[in-house]
């Protein structure tokens, strides 16, 4: 599970972020309202953390620029306000949790895995069509064939199945599977693409992986398979 901490006090959000790598999350920072507004609308994390008072552009309007782009991504939002008005204010504005600051870390993980059970965070398995991904275990499977996937290749098919139907860019991919300081290229994406198509053929699936100019990769299901 990837998770973005928009947070403009920094100490705070290096330690939240420690916190959640060694729960085993992915976790990455950024420390003012605009920058967490861009890296939300990218639609390549899990959950949002969105601290209230910040410069410039402060939480509530974060919160209501990505619910207006029709991004749903779970938003648990940190404030020190823990007034009733400031708390309706918070939920109006698209997040799903209010947390008061100062917070115990136990409540924040609470908070935070309640919030990805209610998106299908915590699944063990993800199907479509007739094809399962087993995510304890990189399993992807068929019927009676199945075949273990490289990180890389796991990645990219729990991402692909998560979206289904819905077109996802390259450039998202990229930040999804490689992440913002990779050097890797739009290339990589259409070479693992490639190994996947050759893994669901392999075990029979009627999953396709179907490319649109421009729009990016989704999933199809072959009803003559």
């Amino acid at each position: 599970m990837k998770i973005l901490i928009i947070e403009d006090e920094k100490l705070l959000a290096d330690s939240i972020k420690t916190l959640l790598e060694r729960k085993g999350f992915e976790a990455e920072c950024v420390y003012d309202g605009q920058t967490g507004r861009d890296h939300a609308l990218l639609g390549v994390y899990d959950l949002l953390i969105l601290d209230v008072m910040m410069p410039g552009m402060d939480g509530y309007q974060v919160a209501r620029e990505v619910r207006a782009k029709r991004c749903f991504v779970p938003i648990l939002m940190l404030t020190a306000r823990s007034e009733v008005e400031d708390r309706i204010r918070g939920l109006n504005a698209g997040a799903d949790y209010y947390l008061t600051k100062p917070f115990d870390t136990g409540e924040l993980l609470a908070c935070i895995h309640a919030l990805l059970r209610r998106q299908g965070g915590q699944v063990e398995e993800l199907l479509f069509g007739n094809t399962s991904l087993d995510l304890g275990t990189s399993v992807l499977s068929c019927g009676d064939k199945s075949i273990r996937l490289s990180d890389r290749e796991f990645d990219l098919m729990r991402f692909l199945m998560q979206s289904g139907e819905r077109n996802l860019a390259k450039e998202v991919l990229l930040v999804r599977i490689w992440g913002f300081e990779s050097n890797a290229t739009e290339n990589y994406v259409e070479v693992y693409v490639g190994f996947l198509r050759k893994k669901l053929k392999s075990i029979g699936s009627n999953v396709r992986i179907e490319a649109i100019r421009r729009q990016g990769y989704h999933l199809e299901v072959d009803e003559e398979c």
